[in-house]
């Protein structure tokens, strides 16, 4: 009777045994992974680089004289031609006049040696005068002739000076500060520099980019559609409005730094930006294509080199070695070692392992971190530890604890 009842006891615990072992079998591991296509990648390089002038004219005194006046505001947009110094014209006119004077005298000497050549012409057939007064008076009619030329290049001088009196803006631009003031006495041996006329719309950028690098660029067989678009960020971190294109590319690398000299134009309509400055600038040298973004958290690296795992089709995690080309904005840009539709694992990392099963689930990016400092509004950023209840001081619990022990031990004996 005894052996009946143990045979429904021992079938139930070999159930529950059974049953623990079915819940002991642990769960596929979770991976988050993302499914990657080959994408169009441009090809962007941080670099810094200085503004100067689209062209830049020096304003100088052309003719020696005193300054009488100075014809622009400093700092001013002027124009091809506008009027900026006016120096002192009374000896230039003066000079000029002497120079046409010369010119008359000239000329009344072309006249009289002219007809006294006439006059031997005719008379040198009848043999009235000798060959050597023929010849004579023919000498002096080119004389003549030559002293006119020489006295209408002496007024053309004259008045070229004259005209350079007043100083005109060699090129349309901004007109900076004046270095001399009314009443010097300029152009003394050497042209004196009166201002500077800068074009400042468009502006140049120079920067520059290191040998190796740029051979690694060119390398790449980029794809690009027209010149070099470059973008310029504003101390703010903001991007300018209005975008670049690269015009200059040199043919030597500098000694001294390594680097290779590169150049764009950028509008400056506003004439926000000023010559001399130190810019930030984004430049796009191409574009990839056919290449995988992967987050960069999904990339691991051992001394194979970069690698990543993949959920193929078995649900199997695999190991797939890739090529690494740069980081941009969160991402490695992938060149080599995967193909489209390719499950990459990206969180769960600790958990996966080569050539066991695991499920993939859609990876979702983390959310932004929220800024330092700032408190929800629903809650203060700092929240006090509430007050202890008011009680009766420690010493006076002990008496009653005492009792209660004592009463305790009185319901034991009892």
């Amino acid at each position: 009777m005894r052996r009946i009842v143990l045979i429904p006891i021992l079938l139930a615990a070999l159930a529950a045994c059974g049953g623990e072992e079915q819940q002991q079998t642990p769960p596929l591991p979770e991976l988050g992974v993302v499914t990657v296509q080959p994408v169009d990648a441009p090809l962007r390089r941080d670099l810094v680089g200085r503004l100067a002038a689209y062209r830049s004219a020096d304003v100088r005194a052309r003719v020696p004289g005193v300054v009488q006046r100075r014809a622009y505001q400093e700092g001013s947009d002027v124009t091809e031609g506008q009027v900026l110094f006016e120096i002192d014209p009374a000896p230039l006119r003066a000079a000029a006049g002497e120079a046409q004077a010369a010119l008359a005298q000239a000329r009344a000497n072309q006249a009289n040696a002219g007809a006294a050549a006439t006059r031997a012409r005719s008379l040198a057939p009848q043999k009235f005068i000798s060959q050597s007064d023929l010849d004579n008076a023919l000498a002096a009619e080119r004389s003549a002739n030559a002293a006119v030329q020489a006295a209408q290049s002496a007024v053309e001088s004259a008045n070229i000076n004259l005209g350079y009196a007043t100083v005109r803006a060699p090129i349309s631009g901004r007109a900076g500060k004046q270095q001399v003031t009314e009443g010097a006495l300029v152009g003394q041996g050497t042209a004196t520099l009166l201002t500077t006329v800068d074009q400042i719309d468009p502006l140049y950028v120079n920067f520059s980019m290191g040998a190796g690098e740029l051979d690694q660029v060119r390398a790449m067989q980029l794809d690009r559609d027209g010149p070099v678009a470059v973008q310029v960020l504003l101390p703010d971190g903001s991007a300018y409005a209005h975008a670049g294109e690269m015009d200059f590319s040199g043919d030597s690398v500098d000694p001294e730094t390594g680097a290779v000299s590169l150049r764009a134009t950028l509008p400056n309509p506003e004439r926000r930006l000023l010559p001399g400055t130190y810019v930030t600038l984004v430049a796009t040298l191409g574009v990839q294509h056919g290449v995988f973004t992967v987050p960069q958290a999904a990339v691991q690296r051992d001394a194979t080199g970069p690698y990543v795992l993949v959920v193929g089709a078995d649900d199997t995690v695999a190991r797939k070695d890739i090529t690494t080309a740069r980081a941009e904005a969160g991402s490695w840009i992938v060149t080599a070692g995967l193909a489209p539709g390719d499950r990459v694992v990206v969180s769960g990392l600790q958990r996966a392992q080569v050539g066991q099963p695991a499920t993939a689930t859609p990876w979702q990016p983390p959310a932004a971190p929220a800024t330092p400092g700032a408190a929800p509004a629903s809650t203060p950023a700092t929240t006090p530890a509430p007050a202890a209840p008011p009680g009766p001081h420690p010493d006076a619990a002990q008496p009653a604890a005492d009792d209660a022990a004592a009463g305790d031990d009185a319901s034991t004996q009892g």
